[in-house]
């Protein structure tokens, strides 16, 4: 069974930054795929099971962003 889940990302301005954050979320267990929107900042990964949010935030984090609460 997919879980969707969505995130607010502040930071990103171009698809640099959406590829850094698709590349350091997608490597985080479980995840099968990550959507990012640039113009909203919303970032929905995809993966097989529920997610830690601290792990996605780790990642984004990682890839030099912020994830909004």
């Amino acid at each position: 069974m997919s879980v969707d889940t969505t995130y607010t990302v502040a930071g990103m301005t171009c698809g640099h930054c959406v590829g850094s954050v698709k590349q350091e979320v997608g490597q985080i267990a479980g995840v099968t795929a990550v959507d990012v929107d640039l113009a909203t900042g919303r970032v929905t990964v995809t993966s097989d099971g529920p997610l830690d949010d601290a792990q996605v935030r780790d990642a984004v984090e990682e890839a030099g962003y912020e994830v909004k609460v």
